[in-house]
């Protein structure tokens, strides 16, 4: 799962460079038409060049509004600045989103772009299309939810993100503590518009984002006890500031004191508004049902599918596609549950791997050295895939990976691992996070799929390899549909398999099945809760009778689903497609098919709509014909 960055949760709150003359068959002599097209092909460059150079301007329009993102691409630009998460900037950004395409339109001939350009084309009308759909259910996201967790970004903007290394950057650092007391006010006023609609998550959300916001300012300066992550972050940075000698005491001292002040006197009462709305609003909330029960909430989730799949699939085909699939992986697992010796059925198989909790084989112990142990293994698995990248890949990411726990003030036990992309320069690598607070919700069988599909040949690959293209506008190297890219990393956990020396425990095996029946059972889920009526119970227990995983895991998937509608659906649908484009390239391209240059072909375009990518494997196939 890949954690989005800030301008797309402003977004999230209105909810290969060939020529278009490539297809043609190249010969040694010339035809009469040889001059037409290449003239053809040269307008096409240099239309294209064009739009390319209006492009990284409207980009760097874009950036402007988000600090935050301007932060994440690695710039010391705005730093002492938060977004302005207010429904009047969200609604200006759309406006300046559609003045931008109505630009793009009257200037530009999509016909004559090469393929690469008319992609970059149809990529930009596409987020505008997207963004004008959700507005129309602007209020009927949940602005607070355990997953997006928005109130845990700050914090951790702060700690893991915003870079100090001289006394401004401190200041910075403070006045963005402010800031973000700012934004969780707006965010609060929208969450109680949204409920004056009846649009509320249900009540298990609430007391989840309760206790975050409570974990976050709890202990000093807030309270006495040991300091709060938030405040050994800020005058642990200020400490070093003084071992690297580019502060005196002095200084160091007004510092600590500009923060602590701002801690207490605006960080502080803003999480406690926070606390106090949900607290109020928590009576009105339901025990848990699909966003259907909610006003306009059947369209609301059809736009939702549509926006995470990029497809038009609807709720009963997708619900059917994962029982189907639910079917297929069942019989795999049937396998290997024979080839481990477990005489039970396949049931039962789940059962022996989800209660022996304490069997070393399963489950690494709930210690310090079992985190670290898992945190090692993790490491381990990624670098021994390193190596045999160059076989199935040509175009291979620079940036790096570490493997870290999620940080105390957001970590939930059994909760998804997740991945957050680096800097495009590099400087900041990868992380693929790991919630270790329960370690006998983190099955040794897992380890493996997961760390592929966060790290390499999934996320990590995909979107480091994304933000360093340059042969494509630098919005299309930020660029983010959901289909794409948690379809690449379903899609990787299968490709890892292809690779000598992966899952060669039968139980690492199983894991992998278990990741992937894991998605397939999502389709039937998602769909179930948001447009059939199943219960959370309903959903836990479907959920436990078609994989071995473990309680905390089931629960925590389903409200997840629960409040993130349609998201879930996206992984399942995505690898679809990517399989199918590849068995597709195979059968046209016979021996001449190329996995590298399929991959690269894939992943060298960067994040696209499902439709677009279908495109862009034909162009390549085409290519390779002639």
């Amino acid at each position: 799962m890949i954690r989005s960055t800030t301008s797309r949760l402003l977004i999230a709150l209105l909810t290969s460079t060939a020529l278009v003359a490539c297809d043609q068959q190249t010969t040694t002599t010339e035809t009469p038409n040889t001059e037409t097209q290449l003239a053809a092909a040269n307008t096409a460059q240099s239309e294209t060049e064009r739009l390319n150079a209006w492009f990284e301007q409207r980009f760097e329009e874009e950036v402007a509004f988000s600090p935050i993102q301007q932060t994440f691409l690695g710039r010391k630009t705005n730093t002492d600045k938060i977004d302005d998460f207010s429904v009047e900037a969200q609604m200006a950004q759309l406006a300046w989103k559609r003045k931008t395409v109505e630009e793009m339109k009257a200037n530009f001939d999509r016909n004559k772009l090469t393929d690469d350009g008319k992609t970059s084309y149809d990529i930009w009308e596409h987020q505008l299309l997207s963004a004008e759909a959700a507005n129309k259910f602007r209020t009927n996201g949940y602005v607070f939810e355990q997953m997006s967790a928005i109130q845990a970004f700050f914090p951790q903007l702060l700690i893991a993100f915003h870079r100090v290394e001289n006394a401004d950057d401190m200041e910075a650092y403070i006045s963005r503590i402010g800031g973000s007391a700012v934004a969780l006010g707006q965010l609060i006023e929208q969450s109680k518009e949204h409920a004056a609609t009846g649009v509320r998550p249900p009540k298990f959300s609430f007391e989840l984002v309760i206790d975050s916001a409570q974990q976050i300012i709890t202990g000093a300066p807030f309270n006495d006890g040991e300091d709060s992550s938030i405040w050994a972050d800020a005058k642990g940075k200020i400490a070093a500031l003084m071992e690297a000698g580019t502060i005196d005491q002095a200084q160091a001292d007004a510092l600590t004191e500009a923060a602590r002040n701002a801690l207490v006197t605006q960080w502080q009462p803003a999480y406690e508004a926070l606390i106090a709305w949900q607290q109020k609003d928590m009576v009105n909330a339901n025990i848990g049902t699909g966003v259907a029960a909610l006003p306009n909430g059947v369209a609301f989730y059809n736009e939702r599918l549509a926006n995470n799949t990029t497809t038009n699939l609807t709720a009963e085909e997708i619900h059917q596609i994962g029982l189907d699939e639910v079917a297929r992986l069942r019989a795999e697992m049937e396998a290997v549950r024979e080839q481990v010796g477990f005489d039970g059925t396949l049931v039962e198989f789940f059962a022996e791997l989800r209660d022996n909790k304490d069997d070393p084989r399963y489950y690494y112990p709930d210690t310090d050295e079992g985190r670290q142990g898992y945190i090692d293994d993790a490491t381990a698995a990624i670098d021994g895939i390193k190596a045999k990248l160059p076989d199935y890949f040509g175009i291979l990411p620079k940036g790096d990976l570490v493997v870290k726990r999620v940080e105390p003030f957001r970590e939930q036990p059994g909760a998804a691992q997740h991945y957050f992309p680096g800097t495009p320069d590099g400087s900041r690598p990868g992380v693929y996070y790991a919630h270790l607070s329960d370690m006998k919700a983190m099955p040794k069988r897992e380890l493996e799929v997961i760390a592929y599909h966060e790290g390499l040949p999934g996320h990590h690959m995909q979107i480091a390899i994304q933000q360093e293209l340059e042969s494509v506008p630098t919005f299309r190297t930020q660029a983010n549909f959901t289909a794409y890219s948690e379809g690449w990393g379903l899609y990787s956990e299968l490709l890892a398999k292809e690779m000598d020396g992966t899952y060669a425990d039968p139980y690492s095996e199983f894991g992998r099945l278990g990741s992937e029946i894991w998605r397939a059972v999502r389709l039937v889920l998602d769909t179930g809760l948001h447009a059939k009526g199943w219960t959370e119970e309903q959903a836990v227990e479907y959920f436990q009778q078609n994989s071995a995983i473990t309680d905390a895991q089931a629960r925590s998937e389903v409200r997840r689903y629960m409040v993130l509608p349609g998201q879930a659906t996206s992984y399942k649908i995505g690898m679809l497609k990517i399989i199918e484009l590849r068995n597709k390239a195979e059968a046209a391209l016979g021996d001449k098919f190329d996995i590298k240059g399929f991959h690269d072909t894939i992943l060298g375009g960067g994040a696209v709509p499902l439709s677009i990518l279908e495109r862009r494997v034909d162009q390549w196939v085409a290519s390779v014909q002639s």
